[in-house]
């Protein structure tokens, strides 16, 4: 029996990456760094789940000497960067950089009017999945989900199931009762390893993924109704 909808964020709910590219880049300009990452650059490094993850692979990758000395200081520019980060893509979504992908309202609010939990399952820091939520839904957006996992509560990464299955307890439900929204390889392996049915909606960073085991793949959620996912769902 479907009783929750569990959605990833960046890609899935929203066409934030190149938002996100655009933060990055700002980022590192920001601090007199030479470091510039282009579409296809991202595109790759996306396959790390996690900003800081992606910018300390890509640090190593262009400089494999790197060592943690100073005291940290590899974690504090980092980490620095990543708030510089945020900070752009943050005004970037309260400027109306980000919208929801098409269907995604509309099926969210079928599902509440049926009765159906809401959740969110993600990788990115709570700032970022406000800003968004805020933006789409408006002030009162946390009513609208029963369960949020994201990097703050749930830090091992996907394809690791962690937040899944942080989701699915706080929910109080099984994964045979819930239906997850993925756009990615790593998301969809950390949904499957948590036992969850998987709609992907690829987009232009990830359409190049090894989608096998997914209930459907389609382009976007502007034909998927709750009677379509518990007919994809009961079979």
């Amino acid at each position: 029996m479907l009783n929750a909808l569990i959605f990833d964020v960046d890609g899935t709910l929203a066409d934030t990456e190149r938002v996100h590219l655009e933060a990055f880049n700002h980022a590192f300009r920001e601090e007199g760094l030479d470091w510039y990452w282009s579409v296809e650059r991202y595109t790759a490094l996306l396959d790390i789940s996690g900003g800081k993850e992606r910018m300390l692979h890509h640090w190593r990758s262009v400089d494999p000497g790197l060592r943690e000395v100073d005291a940290g200081a590899v974690s504090d520019t980092i980490n620095r960067l990543h708030e510089i980060k945020t900070a752009y893509y943050e005004n970037a979504v309260n400027h109306d950089a980000v919208v929801l992908r098409p269907g995604v309202l509309a099926l969210m609010d079928e599902a509440r009017r049926m009765g159906l939990h809401l959740a969110i399952a993600t990788t990115t820091s709570p700032v970022n999945i406000a800003a968004l939520m805020r933006s789409a839904i408006g002030p009162d957006w946390r009513n609208h989900f029963l369960a949020i996992g994201d990097a703050s509560n749930a830090p091992i990464k996907k394809p690791n199931p962690q937040v899944y299955m942080k989701v699915l307890a706080d929910m109080g439900l099984r994964a045979a009762d819930c239906v997850a929204f993925e756009d990615s390889s790593n998301g969809l392996r950390a949904a499957r390893a948590a036992g969850l049915d998987t709609v992907i909606t690829p987009n232009g960073f990830t359409a190049h993924h090894d989608f096998k085991g997914a209930l459907r793949v389609v382009p976007d959620l502007s034909e998927v109704s709750v009677a379509r996912l518990k007919e994809w769902h009961n079979r």
